[in-house]
């Protein structure tokens, strides 16, 4: 997110706050409320939210709530800003009006609670009288999942027009903030979709795209990276301006199983939170639970199915910030549709509910019948509404607990190690590492800045290198994103005969390691001149005049952004092959006369350009290549989506290339290099509906619209042959690599097809590689760095009459692959290769048995891709 966009969105934020400030406003809008009662949802909609064949449109949401604004005084609406496309990401304050009227100070004490460093125990238990409970739930995350954002006007509606005793409770002793759609662009979409084919043979069916521009289903991946404006929006909320000390995240799962999911989660955990915020989430989930029985709802399960170790998406990393992260996952029916499910239909068979059978978490079984949105909108409104209930009961438990969790797991970090983690100023891409640190900032980490040289563990850091000491309230977080983390291997994750159990997503998720920085774990207390962060890191590059060229580093990501931009702006360059001259083999060179262009380029990517006495002999012109990249339907490819948000990120021009379009043939005229990413041969060439990684799809083909079936079939295939034939460069990402080997004929085997998980399993690990960094494939490469092993491939290229034709890039070491996750049976991948191309007619066949860039978070790898697209 840009920082003027940043900037604004804290003066909307605090433009609302002191909105809310204001006593006499907040003493008129609540006479008004009294004069008319608030505006009943179904009123307003027209429909009962959630009844059969009717889903409310976000702008119509929208609407609602700024009407409800106007109505009461004890709800105010924030617009963060627009959504990725532009619509209005709200966030929704709902508490007493005299709260709304101090906002800004219970902000503050809450704050304090957070990070209580410095304060008295005296004072603590002031604040603690005077603060509100601070509970953050978000709607509909997964834009198909559309419980949630049906539910949240009823539950906000509920709030600011009832009188009961419960409600005034809550009102009083919570600050309710509630994101009522977390994705208002798929919001939208689903919403124009289900409509459209409503009444048809199609009604209910799954979008055939992403429902997130880019991210897809994957965007509660991205809590701890933030690619994406609308988990910035979230993060600021939680991590930065609030730290809830409850968060739950309403989602929806699988038709066929209990009713609802509702906390706690099942074994394994991450250890390394502060234990009490693991029984408030026992705590919260048993009174959600209760309450859903005592409203006569069956079907619910907790501490199941979800296990406590997942992704750092927003629910599971919210404990290692001190939050009670929570997640609801309901039935789903049919978007809008009803399902029916008949009684031997229900299944079992997940972590903690191995039968479809009533268990003390389980006890009241839902026997079939018709499923329902309105069921869905029902449960998830009363967890919501429970949720509420128990902070307020609780109100000086919860915010002193708060206190306690951030003041154990500061004296805990104080006490253990490492003390510290530095992350050197020196780096292999010393931009990436600021982008990192800016990342860490997002989160709420406290770090520090050397103003000197110092010496740390008998290691000397130079001026400007970062410390993130370990004795912070988010001491949790700091070890998991800046630590090197084992996935646990015992009775919780491997099943009675021994198999793993698929974690839930990935086994790390390690910032640092994804990013290809450098960072040094520190056992002893360091003593150095520091500056806390308190604002990003800006770096503005330079230009040294007075060379015979100039030359920026083709080991940095950004030199990639700066390239493009160079290239927008008609500026010839060149690209080192042999070291010399002051130069590395993948530099880039510009000779002189564009000093205003570098300049530019410079103050917007941070990178240098240095001045060079000679212009390196060994160099050859550079030519940017046109890039297609292969888009298909069935739910779309979120690695795709993921490749366009890199691409774009990084200023690479593209353009998406449909089935038709390739089918059609001729594709050396309009491109020179054609991205498939990482899918299935069979979702590429339509063979089947299996297999591959979507962003909502469901069932076979023929439940989609004609129009909508996807695949490049025979006559893509031999199109594709014909574009490398003729010279074109096609480059395979992840499992599109079986596309490549298989359509291409090519002597090359992938030595983990059809191994059994007991003998090789790695989910989401970072392991070890050995990159040959004197291919142009490789350039800016470290000789040895990390990458990501996540349903990956590793080659073997069976002898030929030309092995001459085939070029390891990337392979992987002898032993002590893993660095990070869960790997077993290495021997499997040892010294095989990772990424290899093949030459093919008079162009390459580039196979990358990795996702070089996985969410858009493995910087540490981008340069394979980018290289790609450069000649």
């Amino acid at each position: 997110m840009k920082r003027r966009a940043l900037l604004g969105l804290a003066t909307s934020l605090l433009a609302a706050l002191a909105l809310a400030a204001s006593v006499p406003a907040v003493r008129a809008v609540e006479a008004q409320g009294r004069a008319a009662a608030p505006t009943a949802p179904e009123k307003f909609f027209g429909f009962q939210l959630g009844s059969d064949r009717n889903i409310a449109r976000w702008d119509r949401m929208v609407e609602y709530y700024k009407r409800l604004e106007q109505e009461t005084g004890k709800l105010r609406v924030v617009d963060m800003g627009p959504s990725t496309m532009g619509n209005p990401f709200l966030l929704v304050i709902i508490t007493a009006p005299e709260n709304l009227a101090k906002l800004e100070r219970l902000r503050q004490i809450n704050a304090q609670l957070s990070d209580p460093r410095g304060l008295a125990e005296s004072d603590v238990r002031a604040l603690v009288a005077e603060g509100k409970a601070v509970v953050v739930q978000t709607m509909s995350l997964h834009a198909t999942e559309i419980g949630g954002s049906q539910m949240a006007p009823e539950l906000a509606y509920d709030l600011v027009s009832r009188a009961d005793e419960e409600t005034r409770r809550i009102l009083e002793n919570v600050v309710f903030l509630m994101v009522p759609s977390f994705n208002p662009d798929g919001q939208i979409m689903v919403t124009d979709w289900y409509r459209k084919w409503a009444g048809t043979e199609y009604e209910g069916t799954g979008l055939p795209w992403l429902y997130h521009k880019y991210t897809g289903h994957d965007n509660n991946r991205d809590a701890f990276m933030t690619n994406v404006v609308e988990s910035q929006y979230v993060a600021k909320i939680m991590f930065r301006d609030w730290v809830p000390q409850a968060y739950v995240d309403h989602h929806h799962m699988g038709s066929y199983g209990a009713r609802i999911y509702v906390p706690p989660y099942a074994e394994p955990i991450r250890p390394d939170g502060d234990p009490l915020v693991w029984r408030e989430m026992s705590w919260y989930g048993a009174h959600i639970a209760y309450k859903e029985e005592e409203a006569g709802l069956s079907g619910v399960i907790n501490m199941a199915i979800y296990s406590g170790w997942g992704h750092f998406g927003f629910h599971w990393i919210t404990p290692f910030h001190n939050i009670a992260g929570m997640l609801t996952e309901s039935a789903s029916a049919r978007l809008a549709s009803p399902l029916y499910i008949h009684p031997d239909q229900l299944r079992g068979g997940s972590r903690g509910l191995p039968e479809y059978e009533a268990q003390t978490t389980f006890p009241n079984p839902w026997p079939g019948g018709w499923w329902r949105l309105r069921d869905i909108v029902e449960r998830q409104k009363v967890s919501a509404w429970a949720t509420l209930d128990l902070a307020a009961r609780n109100r000086e438990t919860v915010l002193w607990n708060a206190y306690l969790k951030a003041k154990r797991q500061t004296e805990r970090g104080a006490a253990a190690t490492p003390k510290a983690y530095v992350i050197p100023a020196l780096q292999h891409d010393p931009l990436t590492a600021v982008l990192m640190v800016n990342k860490l900032l997002v989160q709420g980490v406290e770090i520090h800045q050397a103003r000197k040289p110092f010496t740390a563990a008998g290691m000397t850091y130079d001026v400007g290198s970062f410390i993130v000491p370990a004795a912070q309230p988010k001491r949790g977080l700091v070890r998991y994103l800046l630590g090197r983390t084992f996935y646990p291997d015992n009775t919780y994750t491997r099943a009675a005969d021994g198999a793993p159990i698929r974690p839930y997503d990935m086994g790390t998720d390690t910032m640092f390691e994804f990013m290809g920085v450098r960072v040094d774990p520190v056992d002893e207390a360091i003593e150095a001149d520091v500056a806390k962060l308190t604002a990003d890191v800006e770096r503005a590059g330079t230009v040294a005049r007075g060379g015979a060229a100039y030359r920026f580093a083709g080991r940095e990501n950004a030199a990639f952004r700066a390239m493009n931009m160079l290239a927008d702006k008609g500026v010839a360059m060149r690209r080192v092959d042999e070291a010399g001259a002051g130069a590395r083999p993948g530099d880039f060179l510009v000779a002189p006369g564009s000093e205003a262009a570098l300049a530019e380029v410079a103050r917007a990517t941070g990178v240098d350009f240095a001045a060079l006495a000679a212009a390196p002999a060994g160099a050859h012109d550079l030519t940017r290549l046109r890039i297609g990249m292969y888009q298909r339907y069935y739910g779309g490819n979120m690695d795709e989506g993921w490749t366009r948000l890199v691409l774009e990120q990084f200023g690479f021009p593209y353009t998406t290339l449909m089935d038709a379009e390739i089918k059609a043939g001729g594709l050396n005229a309009k491109y020179d290099v054609i991205i498939l990413p990482d899918d299935s041969t069979s979702r590429i060439t339509g063979e089947s509906a299996g297999g591959g990684r979507g962003g909502g799809f469901g069932g076979s083909p023929a439940s989609v619209p004609p129009e909508y079936r996807s695949g490049i079939g025979n006559d893509g295939v031999k199109a594709l042959q014909d574009f490398v034939t003729r010279g074109g460069r096609l480059v395979l990402l992840g499992g599109a690599s079986s596309f490549g080997i298989e359509k291409f004929a090519l002597p090359v085997r992938n030595v983990l097809d059809g191994v059994p998980t007991k003998e090789f399993y790695c989910p989401g690990s970072t392991v070890h590689a050995i990159f040959d960094t004197a291919d142009p494939l490789a350039y800016g490469m470290p000789g040895e760095g990390l990458l990501l092993f996540w349903n990956s491939q590793a080659f073997e290229i069976a002898p030929t009459d030309a092995n001459e034709n085939y070029r390891i890039v990337a392979r992987f070491p002898e032993r002590d692959l893993l660095e990070s996750g869960w790997l077993v049976g290495e021997q499997r991948i040892a010294k095989k290769a990772a990424m290899v191309s093949a030459k093919y007619g008079e162009g390459e066949v580039v196979l990358i048995g990795f996702r070089t860039q996985a969410r858009a978070q493995t910087h540490g790898t981008f340069k394979l891709l980018f290289n790609a697209l450069v000649k």
